[in-house]
């Protein structure tokens, strides 16, 4: 079995965007009742079959939901112009913003129906300049551990090439929703 080149990922990726745009879901916030005697892994099913609306951010800052597992969570992005800093780079808000979104969001799917979360700290490696050149990225989270209070997760954005442009870990609080 030969490994895949960045074409044939950057093409898989692709692909992948069209599916989700094929019955895509409207961006805003979920009503309550919306949410109720799902777990977090159902709510993200249910992002990603358009039946609850895509989070605000993700049109506001153009990244897409595209994976969603237990404990796993893709987060993909087009590295934009209008993403860059003074320097001419992506700017590191952009790339926090897809990393916090995939290690919290990876904590969110182990959550139990009536459960939420808060980010108590996430801390962001920059390892290499991201431009534009960069045709799409994917922020990927992990859950590393997962209690009745505290869940931590760590997460990469990398490119269809394997370059990885950052690394991510976050703590997070675990309580009843409301």
């Amino acid at each position: 079995m030969s490994t895949p080149t960045a074409e044939d990922t950057l093409a898989r990726w692709r692909e992948r965007a069209a599916e989700l745009d094929v019955h895509p879901g409207p961006y805003g916030v979920a009503r309550p009742e919306q949410f109720a005697g799902r777990t977090g892994l159902q709510v993200f099913q249910a992002m990603l079959a358009g039946e609850l609306p895509r989070a605000p951010i993700a049109q506001t800052l153009d990244f897409l939901l595209v994976q969603a597992d237990a404990g796993h969570v893709e987060f993909q992005g087009t590295p934009l112009r209008a993403h860059y800093n003074p320097l001419g780079t992506v700017h590191g808000g952009w790339i926090a913003t897809l990393l916090d979104s995939a290690v919290g969001c990876a904590v969110h799917t182990l959550l139990p129906a009536g459960k939420a979360y808060t980010t108590l700290e996430l801390k962001v490696n920059y390892v290499k300049a991201l431009s534009d050149k960069v045709p799409l990225v994917r922020a990927v989270g992990r859950i590393v551990h997962f209690g009745g209070r505290v869940a931590t997760s760590e997460g990469r954005l990398v490119a269809a090439d394997g370059t990885l442009y950052a690394h991510a870990t976050t703590t997070c609080l675990i309580f009843d929703a409301k």
